[in-house]
């Protein structure tokens, strides 16, 4: 696997010397950036999915400079907010509506419709649970893509060192 991610991810030259990211270029020379391994994997699981679960636009903008101020793995924490893609968008978010909803113990809108013109009708009865379900499933998906990654390696080292 490691292999094809490196296969398909950007050089760092390439990157570095791109001249539309602004201060962000400067900072991009960090290996630790570009490596597979251990700790930037697993650092870039947690920005990219806490990055994911961010009720904002273009959450790729919001998972690049993350990664650097984490030194994780740069094109796997951008790919990873893909996993709230347009199509994956309204039942990820209602899930995280439903939840916020739970925590505050409020009422869940009976008539929900799956449409934008309805969010924004009820928008001020739901953004409180909408934004604390989201904040929880951030915050939570990036604990455990953290230390899943963590153990799937320490696993994988046990392995090796056992049929060795």
């Amino acid at each position: 696997m490691r292999k094809t991610l490196k296969r398909y991810s950007p050089s760092a030259n390439t990157i570095k010397n791109h001249k539309y990211l602004g201060w962000l270029s400067e900072h991009l020379h960090d290996p630790s950036l570009w490596n597979f391994n251990r700790k930037s994997i697993s650092k870039a699981f947690a920005v990219g999915l806490f990055c994911a679960f961010v009720p904002v636009p273009f959450q790729m903008l919001l998972a690049a400079p993350a990664a650097v101020v984490f030194s994780a793995n740069l094109p796997l924490s951008a790919a990873l907010v893909w996993i709230t893609n347009p199509i994956t968008i309204p039942p990820i978010y209602y899930g995280c509506y439903k939840l916020g909803a739970w925590i505050l113990d409020v009422e869940v809108e009976q008539d929900f419709v799956m449409s934008l013109d309805y969010v924004w009708e009820v928008f001020a009865v739901i953004w409180q649970p909408f934004l604390l379900g989201c904040l929880v499933v951030s915050v939570v998906s990036a604990f455990v893509g953290y230390w899943a990654i963590q153990l799937i390696y320490r696993f994988k080292a046990y392995k090796r060192v056992k049929n060795f």
